[in-house]
């Protein structure tokens, strides 16, 4: 039974690649927010890879992210 339930919790975490898409930012600043604590990764066991809750993502991209506009686009 942990077993199942562990595989939920690692299939909820992004990479720092795919989290760094979902948010539209690149991974450096997704490496710089956690190095400041803005928003902290978890870290794989075995490798250490960053890896983020798709849940606080998209609570992130829904309210604190700035809105996407184009710039010199008419």
């Amino acid at each position: 039974m942990s077993q199942v339930k562990g595989q939920a919790v690692w299939r909820d975490l992004l990479t720092i690649g795919e989290a760094a898409t979902l948010l539209g930012v690149h991974p450096d600043t997704l490496r710089n927010w956690d190095r400041s604590g803005k928003l902290p990764a978890r870290r794989h066991p075995i490798n250490g890879y960053r890896l983020y809750s798709r849940a606080r993502l998209e609570q992130l991209s829904a309210t604190d992210m700035p809105k996407k506009t184009s710039l010199g686009v008419r």
